[in-house]
């Protein structure tokens, strides 16, 4: 899937579509969409709960100190407890469902831009599993464990209040610290998680958030990791106790409010660009789905 088909969110049009008020738009961040790092407890209240779902043109991560909050990555919903690390790579759809009140702890993300003129280059990402589309988000350190991660991040958040260009080998170096620190707490026997049909629904999964512009049917997929439709059907089954149907209609919804909120797209594009559907029928299928048409989920706030 070619990612300028997608449409994304850049960090300076984060305001409208994550916070309820404007109190951002006064602050001055020349460099917002390269790199931005702040505490939890400094924003949260601001924060729009729950969120629509949304891609970002920026890798973020947030590592929970107190509290609890549940976010997911495409179809899947994560619950991150003190003490863990939540990491979404760029082009990845989120949402926001909850946040517990009495949550702390750091929220970063960062674009390529910064690896440019910095001894690392994008590629020292990929040794991170956490970091990639299929790679499982979540990284537990543990509370005992979380005093260096702490460090590291009340020293981005001095560099990042006197920030320049000059300094994004500086923070790429702090990031790096950060990843190769993370990594240490990913366990190995936790990949491939779980019993053959469990992975084979992990993939499943995966193939839906890459390619549901490419492939609209159960067969297609099956076809593309290498399955019969009925052996996928059998494993998603034991699994979710869904179809692959059903999740394949989960994802087509998924993208279609993204596309929904965040693309001028008519709506017969979209119904097309997520499953050759007659536009009549994808408004049929969206409230079904929804319990709203295409064109109210649109205007609504949520």
């Amino acid at each position: 899937m070619k990612t300028t088909q997608i449409p994304l969110l850049n960090p300076a049009e984060f305001d409208d579509y994550v916070f309820d008020t404007l109190v951002w738009k006064n602050t001055q961040r020349p460099f917002f969409n390269q790199f931005h790092v702040i505490r939890l407890e400094d924003y949260k209240k601001h924060l729009i709960i729950p969120q629509p779902p949304h891609r970002r043109s920026v890798t973020f991560f947030v590592f929970l100190t107190k509290g609890i909050l549940e976010r997911r990555k495409a179809l899947t919903k994560y619950q991150i407890k003190a003490g863990s690390f939540f990491f979404l790579p760029a082009f990845q759809i989120t949402s926001l469902d909850t946040l517990s009140d009495d949550a702390e702890g750091f929220y970063c993300h960062f674009s390529a831009d910064i690896f440019s003129n910095s001894p690392y280059k994008t590629e020292f990402l990929q040794p991170f599993s956490f970091l990639q589309l299929t790679g499982y988000p979540i990284v537990e350190v543990g509370n005992e464990q979380s005093t260096p991660f702490v460090q590291l991040f009340n020293r981005l958040l001095q560099i990042n209040k006197t920030l320049t260009s000059d300094q994004f080998g500086l923070l790429a170096s702090y990031l790096n610290t950060i990843f190769w620190e993370a990594n240490q707490f990913v366990k190995p026997n936790e990949k491939p998680i779980g019993n053959a049909a469990v992975r084979m629904t992990e993939r499943f999964k995966a193939a839906l958030s890459l390619h549901i512009y490419e492939k609209h049917t159960v067969s297609e997929f099956a076809e593309l990791l290498s399955v019969s439709p009925n052996h996928l059907h059998k494993c998603v089954k034991a699994v979710t106790g869904k179809s692959a149907h059903d999740l394949l209609d989960e994802m087509r919804v998924l993208e279609a409010k993204v596309l929904l909120k965040q693309s001028g797209l008519s709506i017969a594009d979209i119904a097309f660009k997520i499953g050759k559907l007659d536009p009549s029928d994808f408004s049929r299928f969206f409230k079904a789905e929804t319990g709203q048409t295409p064109k109210e989920y649109r205007h609504s706030a949520y």
